[in-house]
């Protein structure tokens, strides 16, 4: 399977929530790449052309939907009052943010990452010669 290679991309929005403030609207892009059959990459669009990207497990986001999941910087879990949405508080040194979105367009996403590599089947499309390549040739260790 490591020679297979499949990468899902989504659009999605989702729905900055502050105090006292408007909800503010922010396109996410959700990509799965079968290279890193664990983790899902979300990229958050500022509007200055710029993105903020974060890095999930997929089972993480997956147990999100249906209870709370997560214990450190990210925790997601549906939506308090709103079970057609799905809550996701991340936390980082420069702050805290909280986001809702559509449980369906993010199980939808969700499912068709476990389709393309099935729950239990991660490990099996580890390239551990590529991520020894990559670790060997990081610039950043020189």
């Amino acid at each position: 399977m490591r020679d297979e290679h499949t990468v899902i991309c989504s659009p999605a929005v989702f729905e900055l929530i502050a105090p006292d403030a408007p909800v503010v609207p922010v396109n996410v892009d959700l990509t799965y790449n079968s290279r890193d059959p664990y983790a899902v990459q979300a990229s958050f669009r500022t509007g200055h052309g710029t993105a903020v990207d974060w890095v999930f497990a997929r089972d993480l986001l997956q147990e999100g939907l249906v209870g709370s999941a997560g214990t450190g910087d990210v925790r997601v879990q549906p939506a308090p009052g709103n079970p057609g949405k799905v809550q996701l508080e991340l936390s980082s040194p420069s702050g805290h943010a909280v986001f809702i979105t559509c449980a369906q367009t993010l199980g939808d996403f969700l499912r068709r990452t476990y389709e393309a590599v099935p729950p239990n089947s991660e490990y099996d499309w580890l390239d551990f010669d590529l991520a020894l390549a990559d670790l060997l040739n990081d610039p950043a260790r020189d």
